[in-house]
C-alpha cells in the first residue's frame, strides 16, 4: 500500500505541475488574491473525484469512445476561447486599473470577485477542460486501476494528495508577488499571460493534439 501510495503522489505531482489552463487561473486567483480558497478547493475536490472515476474503471471507457473525447475537446476549446477573451479584454482595456481596483472589486462582492463566479468559474477550468481529463480520468485512473482494491485506495490518496498539495500551494504561494503586482503594467501582463495559455490550449485541443 505505501509504494501505491507514493506511485500516485509522485505520478499525480508529475503530471499537475505543467502549467496549463487550471493552473494559470489557480495563480491568478492567488496573485489577485481573489477568493483563493474557493479557487483550490473547488480545483482540489474536482481532481480527487476524476481520480476516483479514473481509478474506478472509467478512464478505459473515456478513452475508448472517440466521440466522447471529441465533444469534450470541442466544449474545452470554446470555454477556454471565451476565458482567454475575457483576459486579452482586460489586458488591453483603457479601464485596466490595476490589481489596487481588483482588491476593492473583491471586497465588495462585484461580479469580479464573488464567490458564486469563482466557483462557476473553477468548476469549468475543471470539468469542461479535457486535459484535466486526460490526467485524472486517464493517466492517472489507468495506472490507480491496476492495483488490488486497497492498494487503489492509497493510490487514489497518493494523487489526491498532490493535488492538494499543488492548488492550495501555488493558490496561496502566488500572494507573495502580490507586491510586484500593484503595477497596471505587471496586471497587463498577467492578463495578457493567462490570455496565451487560454487560447494555446484552445488551438491544441480542436487539432486534436490534446484531444486523441
Amino acid at each position: 500500500m505505501q509504494t501505491a501510495f507514493l506511485t500516485g503522489l509522485v505520478t499525480g505531482l508529475g503530471l499537475i505541475v505543467a502549467i496549463g489552463a487550471q493552473n494559470a487561473f489557480v495563480i491568478r486567483a492567488g496573485l489577485l488574491r481573489r477568493q483563493v480558497f474557493a479557487v483550490a478547493s473547488v480545483s482540489f475536490l474536482c481532481d480527487a473525484a476524476l481520480i476516483a472515476l479514473g481509478v474506478a474503471g472509467v478512464g478505459a471507457v473515456i478513452a475508448a469512445n472517440a466521440w466522447l473525447t471529441a465533444a469534450a475537446a470541442w466544449g474545452g476549446a470554446a470555454f477556454l476561447f471565451w476565458f482567454g477573451s475575457r483576459a486579452l479584454h482586460n489586458a488591453l482595456g483603457r479601464d485596466h486599473q490595476g490589481l489596487a481596483a481588483a482588491e476593492a472589486a473583491a471586497g465588495e462582492g462585484t461580479a469580479v470577485g464573488s464567490l458564486r463566479a469563482a466557483v462557476a468559474a473553477s468548476l469549468g477550468f475543471s470539468l469542461l477542460n479535457p486535459h484535466v481529463y486526460l490526467d485524472t480520468v486517464v493517466i492517472l485512473g489507468g495506472i490507480g486501476a491496476q492495483y488490488a482494491p486497497r492498494g487503489r485506495l492509497a493510490f487514489l490518496a497518493g494523487g489526491a494528495l498532490a493535488s492538494f498539495l499543488w492548488f492550495y500551494g501555488i493558490g496561496y504561494g502566488a500572494s507573495l508577488f502580490t507586491p510586484l503586482f500593484r503595477r497596471m503594467l505587471t496586471t497587463r501582463l498577467l492578463d495578457g499571460f493567462v490570455a496565451a495559455v487560454m487560447f494555446t490550449i484552445a488551438v491544441l485541443l480542436v487539432s486534436g493534439r490534446l484531444a486523441g
